[in-house]
């Protein structure tokens, strides 16, 4: 019989359900960009929200929850976070590596995690962000990044704060039908901007079956995944695992896109997510809807 004062058993089910959604949409990120020769960025984000709603839609019949109007413009700030989001980080993808690109975008539910602390701890956990900023951006020659990929990636980061803030009051009243309603939203935003760039080439057979599964792998798998993990392990550890999610899309990015990264490059990586994990614990601020990157 365990002591009363032993500690709690560790239940890998969890864990190992979440790291197979971080890798889930790690691995949709990667196969997104073999879409980019044919419709662009653009028209690649535009396959995976359409396809992807339509899956959210057909699983959570978004049709049946009540809305009033004074839950509108949370519902609406929520998707257009969603849609940009995903529009951005998908052009960051176009010239900067997808483990650099998912470091950049952490900064906004480190943002989230650390606004309105009190705590002098958490000065470390943003130093070591800063650190990494840093140690990301100056290289030069072949292993220079883009600034303009980096600015694109930081804005994804951006929406990411504002997708985890408004999503929260959302979800808080309609639960998992928000997530196909903000999908709706999203769709609406980023579909326009693909047909715009890509036009016909959108609809071509040959790209159909690698947009479902960077639909699948990206929304519909690691959504999944997650709402389990959650109900199965404290919020805090979600949010430390969750740090992980950096190195998963460079190891993504080496495996399925032959990005090389350099020494110092990691190490930014590694800087970020320490910082990531420690102001998940250090955090009273609930994760739940910070869920997986873009």
């Amino acid at each position: 019989m365990p002591s009363p004062n032993s500690p709690a058993p560790v239940h890998w089910q969890p864990i190992a359900l979440l790291l197979i959604a971080m890798l889930s949409i790690q691995a949709g990120a990667s196969m997104a960009k073999s879409l980019f020769p044919a419709v662009g960025a653009t028209g690649a984000t535009a396959l995976r929200l359409a396809l992807a709603t339509l899956i959210l839609v057909m699983v959570f019949r978004p049709w049946r929850a009540r809305i009033t109007r004074a839950q509108w413009p949370l519902l609406l700030f929520y998707g257009a976070s969603l849609g940009l989001m995903n529009l951005l980080f998908y052009k960051s993808l176009e010239t900067v590596p997808l483990g650099i690109a998912v470091a950049l975008e952490f900064t906004g539910p480190l943002a989230v995690a650390l606004f309105g602390s009190r705590h002098l701890r958490d000065v470390v956990w943003v130093a070591l962000a800063v650190v990494g900023l840093v140690l990301l951006v100056p290289e030069q020659g072949a292993r220079a990044v883009d600034l303009m990929g980096v600015a694109y990636a930081l804005g994804a980061g951006a929406c990411w704060a504002m997708y985890i803030v408004f999503g929260q009051k959302a979800g808080n009243a309609h639960g998992p039908q928000t997530v196909a309603i903000g999908s709706c939203i999203a769709a609406a935003i980023a579909v326009p901007f693909g047909v715009a760039h890509a036009g016909a080439a959108l609809l071509a057979p040959a790209l159909l079956p690698v947009a479902l599964a960077v639909a699948l792998l990206s929304t519909a798998i690691p959504y999944s995944l997650e709402m389990v993990a959650l109900t199965k392990m404290p919020t805090r550890t979600f949010g430390m695992l969750m740090s992980l999610e950096p190195a998963i899309a460079a190891l993504c990015g080496l495996l399925f896109l032959h990005e090389h990264l350099s020494l110092l490059q990691w190490l930014a990586i590694a800087a970020i997510i320490v910082a990531s994990a420690g102001a998940a614990l250090s955090s009273r601020a609930p994760v739940e809807t910070a869920g997986s990157s873009a």
